[in-house]
C-alpha cells in the first residue's frame, strides 16, 4: 500500500480516538473551554446521555468572527504561542484539538459573540475537507457549541456507548469534580429538559461547604477537617475526612494548579498521615495545590489526567506534613467541635522568596508570592471561589508569627540527609543464608524440632531497628531539617527544659526552639521523620521535665515511635544473620511455636490430604 496523506476528516477522526471518549469526554473539553474563556455562568443541556444532543452555553469572553474558522482547526489555539508557554501551562486547554475531533464525529455548531461585536455569528464544518461556513446568528456575549448525535457517523464508536443513564452518570460526575475546583462559577445541568444540577457560586467558606456537602454528601462536610497551608511557593487547601468518621466517602480529589489529576504520590501521602489513626482504607479528601507551573508538566498524558513534579519528593513530604498537622490538631479541639469551621493554625507564612531549585541556584528569581495575589488565577483555583477577603465571621482566624524558610544549603543537602546508611552497601550482592519460606508474605516458616515457628518480620524489623538505635545513640543521632517546621502550642516550663536537657536533645538529634509560646521543631533524627512530631515531641519534654531517662529507656522511646524502613525479606533476613547469636536469641524467642501436627490440622492442610486421597481411591 502506497503512503499517503490522510483526508482532514478522517485524521480528525482517529484523533478524537484519544480525546472523545464517551459524552462526558465532550462536556469535559467544552466546559474546560469556557472556563479558559472567563465564564462565570456555564449552562450544560443534555439528551439522552449526550448521544442525542449536548449543548454548553456560556458567557464568556467569546470568539472573534475572524477567528471561528480557525477555532474549529486542528492545531489551532489561543493558549500557547512558543515553548515557553508550554512550559507554564495555566489553561485547561493548550493543544488545539478538542474542537476540530469533536466536529469531526459529530454535527457541531459554534456560536460566539463577543463585546465588541454588535451580532453573533455561527460556525459549521462540513464535508470530507472539513471546510468552516460561518453565518449571521443572534446570541448574547459568550459562546454556546451544539454537538448533535454524536459518533454518527462512527458506527462503531456509537456501539461502544452504555446507555443513556450510565451516560449521564459519568457526565454529572465530572461535574462535581469541577464544581469543587471553581466554587466561583455557577453551574446548571438538565437533562432531556429537566434541572438535575445548580450549584450556584460560593462567596464564604459557609457558602464552598454547602456546595462541597452537595457532592460530598453531608456528612463528609460537617465533619471535614479544613486544610490552609502555604509555604516556600507551595499552597495546599481543602478538606480531609475526620479519622473517626464511620461513614466511608467515594470522595478522593486531588487538584493542581486547577486541574483535576490522579497521582500515586497524593494518595501514599494521605495513607501516611492517616495510618496512625487506624484508617484501613483510603480516607476522603478534596485536596488543592497550587505551585509555580515551572514546576510540574502537565503534557504528560493525553487525557491531561497525569502531571509531574520537578521535584516530586519535596512536594511529598509537603502534603505529608501538612496532613499530619491538621490531624494532630485534632487532640486539641473539645469533643463535638466542627472542624471546617476552623482555619488552620499551624502553618508557618514565610515571607516572599525564590522558588526551590535543586539544580540551579542562579535561576531567575520568583516570587511565589504570587499565588495569594491571583498572578495564577487563571487556570483554576481560586481560593474555593472566594473574593479574598479574608474571615467570614466563622470563629476566628489564626496567624501565627512567621517562621523563616530553611536555607539553602540545608535544602540542597535535604535528598542526602534523607538517605540513612545501613549495615551493608546497596551494591553487595544479597546472600540469604538459607532463608525459610515465606508465609503470606509476612512470616518466616522455620521448623524446630516438633514445632513450627512463625517468624513476623514487621517485629523482626522493629528489633533490628531497636538494635541500630542502640548502637548509634551513644555517639549521638543524625539531625535532619524538616521540610515544613512543625509548631505546637507550648507549656510555660518547656523552656527550661530544653536549656537543661540540651545536650540529651542533640544527642537525640533533635532541634527545638520556642518563639512566641509556641514549640518550633525543626530537625529531628530520621528515625522519627514519619512519626507525629506534634504528640511525641511534647510527650518527651513531659518526660524530660521530671527524671533524665537512662540510654536504655532512651533507645525504647525512639524504637516505639519510629516507622521501621520497608525491606525485603532476603535483605532483612540477611541482616538478621549477620548479628551475634547472643543478640539473635531475643528475636527468634518471640516467634510464635505449634507443634506440627496441630499446625497442619489447624490449617486445613490434613483435610485437604484426605479429601485427595477419598476421591484418588
Amino acid at each position: 500500500m502506497a503512503i499517503q496523506i490522510l483526508p482532514p476528516q478522517l485524521a480528525n477522526q482517529i484523533a478524537a480516538g484519544e480525546v472523545v471518549e464517551r459524552p462526558a469526554s465532550v462536556v469535559k473539553e467544552l466546559v474546560e473551554n469556557s472556563l479558559d474563556a472567563g465564564a462565570s455562568r456555564i449552562d450544560i443541556e443534555i439528551e439522552k446521555g449526550g448521544s442525542k444532543l449536548i449543548r454548553i452555553r456560556d458567557n464568556g469572553s467569546g470568539i472573534p468572527k475572524d477567528e471561528l474558522a480557525l477555532a474549529l482547526a486542528r492545531h489551532a489555539t489561543s493558549k500557547v504561542h512558543s515553548l515557553e508557554d508550554l512550559e507554564a501551562i495555566l489553561s485547561f486547554g493548550f493543544r488545539g484539538e478538542a474542537l476540530a475531533s469533536i466536529s469531526s464525529v459529530s454535527r457541531l455548531t459554534l456560536t460566539s459573540r463577543t463585546a465588541e461585536q454588535s451580532e453573533a455569528w455561527q460556525a459549521y464544518a462540513e464535508g470530507s475537507e472539513m471546510a468552516v461556513k460561518v453565518i449571521p446568528a443572534a446570541h448574547p456575549r459568550g459562546s454556546s457549541i451544539d454537538v448533535v448525535d454524536l459518533f454518527f457517523n462512527t458506527p462503531a464508536r456509537r456501539r461502544f456507548l452504555k446507555s443513556d443513564k450510565t451516560e449521564f452518570t459519568h457526565i454529572d460526575e465530572w461535574l462535581k469534580r469541577i464544581a469543587l475546583v471553581r466554587a466561583d462559577i455557577h453551574f446548571t445541568l438538565s437533562h432531556n429538559g429537566k434541572l438535575v444540577r445548580q450549584y450556584r457560586p460560593a462567596n464564604s467558606d459557609n457558602q464552598y461547604l454547602q456546595r462541597l456537602a452537595q457532592v460530598s454528601g453531608k456528612p463528609f462536610a460537617d465533619q471535614a477537617i479544613k486544610v490552609d497551608c502555604l509555604h516556600d511557593g507551595l499552597h495546599l487547601t481543602g478538606y480531609l475526612q475526620h479519622p473517626h468518621s464511620q461513614q466511608a466517602v467515594d470522595c478522593h480529589y486531588f487538584y493542581v494548579n486547577g486541574r483535576l489529576v490522579r497521582d500515586r504520590l497524593v494518595n501514599h501521602a494521605v495513607r501516611q498521615a492517616f495510618a496512625p489513626h487506624g484508617e484501613s482504607e483510603q480516607p476522603g479528601y478534596v485536596l488543592m495545590l497550587s505551585l509555580d507551573p515551572h514546576q510540574v508538566d502537565v503534557n504528560v498524558h493525553p487525557a491531561k489526567h497525569e502531571v509531574r513534579f520537578h521535584q516530586a519528593r519535596y512536594v511529598h513530604d509537603f502534603i505529608l506534613q501538612v496532613l499530619q498537622s491538621a490531624l494532630a490538631q485534632l487532640q486539641e479541639l473539645p469533643l463535638g467541635h466542627n472542624p471546617a469551621s476552623q482555619t488552620q493554625d499551624f502553618a508557618p507564612v514565610p515571607s516572599p522568596r525564590a522558588a526551590w531549585s535543586e539544580s540551579d541556584s542562579s535561576a531567575p528569581h520568583r516570587e511565589p508570592a504570587a499565588y495569594g495575589s491571583g498572578a495564577y488565577k487563571g487556570g483554576g483555583y481560586t481560593g474555593h471561589g472566594t473574593s479574598g477577603s479574608g474571615s467570614t465571621g466563622q470563629g476566628r482566624q489564626y496567624v501565627r508569627e512567621q517562621l523563616s524558610p530553611p536555607p539553602r544549603s540545608a535544602i540542597a543537602s535535604y535528598a542526602e540527609l534523607l538517605h540513612t546508611p545501613g549495615p551493608q552497601s546497596a551494591a553487595e550482592p544479597v546472600v540469604t543464608h538459607g532463608m525459610p519460606p515465606l508465609l503470606a508474605g509476612q512470616f518466616w516458616v522455620l521448623a524446630e524440632g516438633d514445632n513450627l515457628e512463625l517468624l513476623s518480620l514487621a517485629e523482626c524489623a522493629k528489633a533490628l531497628l531497636k538494635q541500630e538505635i542502640g548502637q548509634r545513640l551513644p555517639t549521638g543521632l543524625t539531625a535532619q531539617p524538616l521540610l515544613m517546621p512543625v509548631a505546637v502550642n507550648a507549656e510555660t516550663d518547656w523552656a527550661q527544659v530544653l536549656t537543661e536537657r540540651d545536650t540529651l536533645l542533640r544527642q537525640l538529634g533533635l532541634e527545638l526552639t520556642i518563639r512566641a509560646r509556641q514549640l518550633i521543631i525543626k530537625k529531628v533524627p530520621p528515625y522519627l521523620r514519619d512519626s507525629q512530631l506534634a504528640r511525641a515531641i511534647p510527650e518527651l519534654l513531659e518526660w524530660l521535665k521530671s527524671e533524665e531517662p537512662a540510654q536504655e529507656a532512651l533507645v525504647a522511646w525512639l524504637s516505639r515511635e519510629a516507622t521501621p524502613a520497608f525491606s525485603a525479606a532476603p535483605e532483612l533476613w540477611q541482616r538478621l544473620k549477620a548479628l551475634p547469636e547472643a543478640l539473635q536469641a531475643p528475636i527468634f524467642a518471640s516467634s510464635k511455636r505449634l507443634p506440627w501436627r496441630s499446625w497442619v490440622k489447624d490449617s486445613g492442610v490434613e483435610e485437604y490430604r484426605l479429601k485427595e486421597q477419598k476421591t484418588n481411591d
